[in-house]
């Protein structure tokens, strides 16, 4: 199967192509399970090509593939090539399996919509990029994957551009993700000039070999990461996650949770050795990155009321989460947490979409309230999300959360501490998420009241296609954690796989004080976890005490409106005075260099008189001057 690893990409565009030609005659909901399949298929490719590599020795365990002569242009060899190791087969079981759940949910979603079949045209073209993307063997490669991205990003969050807002948030996202990949040509500049090659391997074997100076290789990674900074929303560029709101559920699933936003945390894994090689602070700066980010967004999220914006500022926390397991050398644990995170994020988002469904389009969580008796399976499964994005044992998010904490913990003390407090404001607000939707008073019939409507309104469950997956995502959610057990290093099966690709970058915890009492650290985890359900049900559930609710958190501290206000204010007249320079003084010289050649040129043009008498006479005074000349300069 190793042979054939064309085709996972090959059959998600495949899906697109079909869809595009003929996606009007299949209509609903055809359309939809012919992108369903594509991306099914894909899956199960990547199952056996999985499979292939379990039968190898882990040295064998590569893949390249060069599909075609790209760019040969001097000293500069691209091939249009792919590679299939550890770690782009585990990220291409994740997007291609739970993009699979998601096409599937979609269908049911989107039913009725004027737009259905363009709306899975945009999802397969999104998965093929993201499979080039992660599959990429050259940063060129993945850098198509990553523009392709970002481009379907905006076709689908501005997907109903009849609404402003959804347009306006769609043209953020573009434009935020376009500071980042700045970031990625620099660092790809660099690498070429450094090493001549802009292969994965050639870079990172020079990087381990010292081929690559520290100076370099530290401008290359924080190059890097502020691309990272821009696709993973990490601070100060996370502003359009929240924004992204807007696209249907479906999106927020799929590029949330499993996809698009967990591409700067595959970049870095993907170049560890390069970082491994840097100077110790680069490593230290994304780790103190990402605590500050998945605290600040933790703070944000406990003040939101629309069921979507709780989950979006949890998905930056969470990536903050991975860049802090990054910048502690626990690559590992950061691919396991997004493995995980993966798992119960699409489920959130998935469950939040099943919500809004039922509820007829309702997203404000403070018009909802027992929903769990009417939506049983919706709030099963949406609970078992939350248990384990609380940290609660045994589901998967304690045991990816738990190994990032403790690498954490063995590197710098302080960047702990914020990670076990941004954890108990995590358990915290998800708390209040449960209790908001699902428990207390059914405040959706006054709501609905208020809103002068008649007849019955009584929120539903939805369709069986759109279930399965919440059911699929609850099961893998409860289970992911085997993946990467911590009570025996027989257990740690993920970190068995991945050893090829992270041996040279992987922090050495042992002998440390957190390695040889990870124990304790498990139980101050799981303490942390229980302190912040418990005062989030006190106040939410038991009423014990009033809301902690800031307008300035639910604002988002104002740095999203300070950042609006300056690129509306000052922003904009220091462009237009850029502009202004550029017309009049850059452009200014131009076109006055060129009129002052054309005065010249006019006036040189009437010596040109194209009579032969008139040339013969100058020919003759000419040479009369020379001859002048020599005799004055004999003389002389």
């Amino acid at each position: 199967m190793l042979d054939h690893i064309w085709l996972i990409p090959a059959l998600p565009l495949a899906g697109f192509l079909l869809i595009l030609l003929f996606g009007r005659r299949l209509g609903e909901p055809k359309a939809g399970y012919l992108a369903a399949a594509a991306c099914g298929s894909a899956f199960v490719v990547t199952a056996l090509v999985w499979l292939d590599m379990l039968s190898k020795d882990a040295e064998e365990r590569t893949k390249y593939l060069v599909m075609f002569k790209w760019i040969p242009v001097g000293s500069l060899h691209i091939d249009a090539a792919l590679l299939a190791d550890p770690l782009s087969i585990t990220m291409a079981l994740f997007i291609t399996g739970i993009g699979t759940l998601i096409h599937l949910y979609a269908i049911g979603y989107m039913h009725g919509d004027p737009k259905f079949s363009k709306f899975f045209l945009y999802l397969n073209l999104f998965a093929f990029s993201m499979l080039m993307l992660v599959m990429g063997e050259n940063l060129l490669v993945t850098f198509l994957g990553w523009e392709g991205v970002g481009a379907c990003s905006y076709f689908l969050i501005s997907f109903w551009h009849t609404r402003e807002s959804a347009a306006t948030a769609g043209k953020k996202a573009f434009v935020t993700n376009r500071v980042g990949d700045w970031g990625v040509m620099m660092a790809m500049f660099l690498a070429f000039s450094a090493v001549g090659t802009l292969s994965y391997s050639g870079i990172n074997h020079a990087a381990e070999n010292g081929g690559i100076s520290t100076v370099t290789a530290t401008a290359i990674a924080l190059m890097l990461f502020i691309g990272a900074c821009g696709k993973s929303a990490q601070l100060p560029l996370y502003i359009w996650l929240p924004d992204a709101m807007e696209g249907p559920t479906p999106v927020s699933a799929l590029i949330h949770a499993a996809t698009m936003v967990t591409s700067g945390v595959f970049l870095m894994t993907r170049m560890g050795p390069v970082l491994h090689a840097s100077y110790e602070w680069a490593p230290t700066i994304i780790a103190t990155i990402g605590a500050a980010t998945a605290l600040f967004a933790a703070t944000i999220a406990v003040a939101q009321t629309d069921i979507k914006k709780v989950l979006a500022y949890s998905t930056v926390s969470q990536l903050g989460f991975m860049f802090l397991a990054i910048g502690s050398g626990a690559y590992v644990a950061a691919i396991f947490h997004m493995v995980t995170h993966a798992f119960f994020k699409a489920l959130l988002f998935l469950g939040s979409g099943s919500v809004i469904h039922g509820m007829h389009h309702e997203q404000d969580m403070r018009r909802m309230g027992a929903l769990r008796k009417l939506m049983p399976i919706t709030a099963g499964t949406f609970i078992i999300g939350w248990l384990a994005i609380a940290g609660v044992p045994p589901f998967a998010g304690f045991f990816s959360k738990d190994e990032i904490l403790l690498y954490v913990f063995a590197n710098n003390r302080a960047l702990y501490v914020v990670g076990m407090v941004t954890a108990l404001l995590t358990a915290y607000y998800m708390t209040r998420q449960v209790i908001m939707v699902f428990f207390g008073e059914a405040k959706w019939k006054d709501a609905h009241e208020e809103h002068g409507a008649h007849g019955d309104f009584v929120p539903h469950e939805s369709p069986k296609i759109m279930l399965f997956p919440l059911v699929v995502l609850a099961f893998l959610s409860i289970t992911g954690g085997l993946l990467q057990l911590p009570f025996s290093k027989d257990l740690h099966f993920l970190e068995h796989w991945l050893e090829p690709v992270v041996h040279h970058s992987e922090a050495d915890i042992k002998g440390t004080w957190a390695y040889d009492n990870k124990y304790l650290l498990l139980l101050a985890a799981i303490v942390v976890a229980a302190i912040g359900i418990a005062i989030s049900v006190a106040v939410y559930a038991k009423g014990k005490a009033k809301p902690i609710e800031p307008k300035v958190l639910a604002d988002g501290w104002y740095y999203d409106r300070a950042i609006s206000g300056f690129m509306g204010g000052p922003g904009r007249k220091a462009f237009e005075g850029v502009a202004m320079f550029d017309a009049t003084v850059v452009d200014g010289a131009v076109i006055g260099t060129a009129k002052g050649v054309g005065g010249i040129s006019s006036v040189l043009r009437k010596v040109q008189s194209g009579f032969v008498r008139t040339y013969a006479a100058v020919i003759g005074i000419g040479a009369i001057v020379l001859l002048a000349w020599f005799i004055l300069r004999g003389v002389i």
